[in-house]
């Protein structure tokens, strides 16, 4: 699955919302993380590894995410619901007049279970609904004072 999305938050903005792994974080991801499922189970200067999963979905993944390049932050899946891995990408771009371009993109490896599940999030039009959720999300930290 790949996908852009515009926003009014800066890179440096979208780069924070992706890697802030503190008790925060599940605010700024309520439309789209669980808390119910929602583990940190490791967090370093430069990387975090956390159980996630979407509202009331079967699929949930234990990603290590990596920020130690500026320019991305990158996730490896190192155990899932679906029996696979994966990895993933996000890097947000200046916009001309404010805000950035995000480019994300992903992909599911090694598919033993939930098979169908997986085909329709790669395979799909899922890819607008996230897009549509992560939109204001981090519009709203280009709203946030300071």
């Amino acid at each position: 699955m790949r996908f852009d999305l515009e926003t009014r938050a800066t890179p440096d903005q979208v780069r924070r919302a992706f890697t802030d792994f503190t008790d925060r974080r599940l605010h700024i991801w309520r439309r789209t993380l669980d808390p119910a499922t929602y583990e940190l189970r490791g967090l370093g200067t430069d990387w975090a590894e956390a159980k996630e999963s979407s509202p009331r979905s079967p699929v949930w993944v234990v990603s290590r995410y990596d920020w130690s390049d500026p320019a991305l932050v990158s996730w490896t899946v190192t155990e899932a619901s679906y029996g696979g891995g994966g990895e993933g990408v996000v890097r947000a771009t200046p916009r001309p007049g404010g805000g950035s371009l995000v480019h994300a993109e992903w992909t599911s490896t090694g598919i033993r279970r939930q098979r169908g599940l997986i085909f329709v999030v790669h395979h799909t039009p899922l890819h607008r609904m996230i897009r549509r959720q992560w939109t204001p999300t981090l519009d709203e930290l280009a709203d946030e004072p300071g």
